[in-house]
């Protein structure tokens, strides 16, 4: 196993199955401003997945660009967390989704790309790898964005009527024992650490989580005490039962045509 090869599907992996997941959306979002929103969501998403798997393929060196990672894997080769697998639910399930996601995205980015956590108080190096902190550097200004949009919504809808209360700390409560899943550390984020690829991924999970919980005070929700989070997705060792059907659905035309170009 190559250490930087499956870091570098982590990253495509997370983007590509959210990106997809939130493509769903498209034509059915409650009002036609949040149905552009998660379009243009996924295509950010999807375009940071073409460079992310691209290098992976290139690091591989098995003649395996973005679209054969992406198109001819199994379900058992992917390395998405378990948070992007979930099914979307409801509009403020997938803001409650999108949100978590976002948070710890947004300072993983930032440590890739300036070697600190977004709102870290110390900055040390970029990442090592000059090719990972270039994409980190373009897809940090994306998520940026869909961070402060995301946390904008769940704010609005947590601390909007009854109803949206209601639905969005029911939405909380399902997500919440996923999240340990993103950060929960291995040999890979060691050995990315030790390479100075990574700065401090020892610091992700108190930071993302930190941005968390401030937006959800503000939102009135409050994170469930979880005895047991769920892990294994962001090692391949134990995915939803969501995976597999979405990679059905996502990979059936390459599969069915997969000499087809465009």
């Amino acid at each position: 196993m190559d250490p930087l090869f499956e870091f570098l599907c982590r990253m495509g992996d997370n983007t590509l199955v959210l990106g997809h997941r939130l493509s769903e959306w498209c034509g059915k979002a409650p009002v036609l401003e949040e149905d552009i929103a998660l379009a243009n969501t996924a295509l950010d998403l999807i375009g940071q997945t073409q460079m992310w798997l691209t290098y992976a393929g290139e690091v591989e060196g098995k003649g395996r660009d973005a679209d054969r990672l992406a198109y001819f894997r199994d379900p058992y080769d992917f390395r998405c967390c378990l948070l992007v697998q979930q099914p979307n639910g409801d509009f403020g399930y997938t803001m409650m989704r999108q949100f978590l996601f976002d948070c710890y995205h947004l300072c993983l980015l930032d440590m890739l790309a300036t070697g600190k956590g977004a709102g870290a108080p110390h900055r040390a190096n970029p990442s090592s790898d000059q090719r990972i902190a270039e994409i980190a550097a373009k897809a940090v200004k994306e998520v940026t964005y869909q961070q402060e949009r995301s946390a904008d919504l769940v704010i609005r809808l947590g601390d909007g009527t009854e109803e949206s209360h209601i639905r969005m700390q029911r939405a909380l409560d399902a997500l919440w024992p996923l999240t340990r899943d993103m950060a929960a550390l291995d040999q890979v984020d060691h050995a990315m650490a030790e390479a100075d690829v990574i700065a401090d991924p020892g610091a992700l999970a108190s930071l993302w989580e930190y941005m968390a919980r401030n937006v959800l005070a503000e939102a009135t929700l409050i994170p469930p005490d979880v005895s047991h989070f769920q892990k294994g997705g962001k090692t391949g060792q134990m995915h939803s039962e969501h995976l597999g059907h979405l990679l059905a659905v996502m990979q059936s035309l390459p599969r069915s045509h997969p000499n087809a170009s465009w």
